[in-house]
């Protein structure tokens, strides 16, 4: 019997797999947005670091309780249905089992890419927006420790005039602040730049907790100025 076109997505999503990523955190239940045949995991950046899954800047330290930011999505080019990415702004995951985030992926899949806003309270999987998303939109989204275990997410399109926040409960440890993109396949499609703006962390510029520079896959960041960097190709 022939395989249905989510068969075929899942199939080929196994297959590609990298062999290094056996022993990562297993996606599991489909998300309730539709339009996503595979769930992608954006949370723990694990082993692999620099060179690996994440790109951007990353603050460690303790008692992070806020951080916020805002990008514009670039238009891509997708080079295989695996290509796979998205820029987020989070806490925790870095030294820690868990990553409190949001942001907006871009899925190569179906062999053109898809646009979707998401947050991930990992290690459950992410939960995706309905709301439209276009290469050139505006974003700017939040990550805020609200007391105890509460975390309250948002993110807003300020190109389309959407907004989304949500709250949930998760005991993370507020051990890390973090800028970055993020491919879970470790494929990412072509793009010209990225640029983040306005990162602050517990309300105060990115710049000031002296946060380390990460490199991913083919692309670098540019230096940080007043909470201010680009994702660029190396």
């Amino acid at each position: 019997m022939a395989l249905s076109r989510t068969g075929r997505l899942l199939l080929a999503a196994a297959l590609a797999l990298p062999a290094a990523a056996v022993a990562a955190p297993a996606a599991s239940a489909a998300p309730t947005h539709t339009a996503h045949a595979t769930v992608h995991s954006y949370g723990h950046g694990g082993l692999r670091y620099d060179g690996g899954v994440w790109g951007g800047y990353v603050a460690q330290g303790n008692g992070f309780r806020s951080v916020s930011g805002s990008w514009t999505m670039p238009a891509v080019q997708c080079n295989t249905s695996n290509d796979l990415f998205a820029p987020w702004v989070g806490i925790d995951g870095y030294g820690s089992q868990t990553v409190e985030q949001t942001g907006v992926q871009v899925d190569c899949s179906s062999g053109a890419p898809a646009y979707s806003a998401w947050y991930e309270m990992y290690p459950a999987p992410p939960q995706y927006f309905n709301d439209p998303v276009d290469a050139g939109d505006s974003f700017t989204a939040s990550v805020v420790n609200s007391g105890g275990s509460n975390y309250t997410l948002t993110i807003t399109d300020t190109t389309k005039g959407w907004s989304e926040h949500t709250t949930q409960r998760l005991n993370g440890q507020n051990v890390s602040a973090e800028a970055v993109i993020e491919s879970p396949s470790q494929s990412y499609p072509s793009f010209d730049r990225l640029d983040f703006s306005g990162i602050t962390v517990n309300g105060q510029v990115f710049d000031a907790y002296g946060p380390q520079a990460i490199d991913s896959g083919q692309y670098t960041e540019t230096g940080l100025s007043n909470g201010a960097f680009a994702i660029v190709p190396a």
